[in-house]
């Protein structure tokens, strides 16, 4: 019996410091994925950071659009996974600066002027046709020299972006979810808490424009994505400025001469 105790309990520990060893293994390699993790969205421990809703076009209230609102529940789990804390702005409430505090920005720019700022100060080479008329171009995208038409149902596009506004390193960074309608902002959402390990891997800490594609919203929802093009470079470069040679010049006024009168003879 005794010698039947000394060959198990030697197996026993070595068991039990494999379990042991395997469970802190696991534990610092849980803690290394949440640490890069909260650098890529700029939220560590406790900290705190805004949801920025927009408003419902044409509403004098604040009604955010349900897939807006399902945008807003994939980027609340995600800052809860960070251990981080959320508030919830309305666009037009929404004054600080950047870096700060994290910011996800939801919505397009014609019902969200948080958005409209963001876009001209940070993306100028970004251009929203929201004052087109109804019909192909209303809601197109122009980035660039490129346009991204709205084939509604069918074709979709929307701007996901990471911007630190060229601030120190450790500034809180900025997240915009751009689409031309409510379901591409919640595919938007959905493609970055997919995605987010790998595109910490390829662009660190700096900023990014990546503009998608949702593919037959009207069939398979938000879930059909794909990457058109990182369009940081098109988007971050404003638009040439116009030049005054090309502008049509306004016609000269022409002169009135007073009519001639004759000396009358005296």
């Amino acid at each position: 019996m005794t010698d039947d105790l000394l060959l198990i309990v030697p197996g026993v520990a070595a068991a039990g410091l494999g379990v042991a060893f395997g469970w802190l293994t696991r534990t610092q390699l849980w803690k290394r994925r949440l640490r890069r993790k909260q650098a890529f969205f700029g939220l560590p421990d406790n900290s705190e950071s805004l949801l920025v809703v927009n408003r419902e076009a044409g509403g004098p209230e604040l009604t955010v659009l349900r897939h807006d609102v399902f945008a807003l529940l994939e980027l609340a789990a995600l800052i809860k996974d960070c251990n981080a804390n959320a508030q919830i702005v309305a666009h037009d409430a929404a004054q600080q600066g950047f870096g700060e505090r994290t910011e996800f920005c939801v919505g397009g720019p014609a019902s969200n002027r948080r958005m409209a700022a963001h876009l001209s100060s940070l993306l100028p080479g970004v251009r929203v046709d929201v004052d087109a008329e109804p019909g192909p171009e209303r809601g197109a995208f122009r980035i660039g020299e490129e346009t991204y038409l709205l084939d509604s149902g069918k074709s979709e596009y929307v701007l996901l972006a990471r911007l630190t506004a060229g601030q120190r390193r450790e500034a809180r960074p900025v997240f915009l979810f751009c689409g031309q309608r409510a379901i591409t902002n919640q595919a938007a959402a959905r493609y970055l808490a997919r995605n987010h390990e790998r595109l910490a891997r390829k662009h660190g800490g700096a900023s990014f424009a990546l503009l998608l594609r949702v593919v037959n919203s009207q069939a398979y929802g938000p879930d059909v994505v794909e990457l058109v093009a990182d369009v940081t470079r098109a988007a971050q470069t404003p638009p040439p400025a116009p030049d005054p040679a090309l502008e049509p010049k306004p016609d000269p006024k022409p002169r009135t001469r007073s009519p001639r009168t004759t000396p009358r003879a005296s």
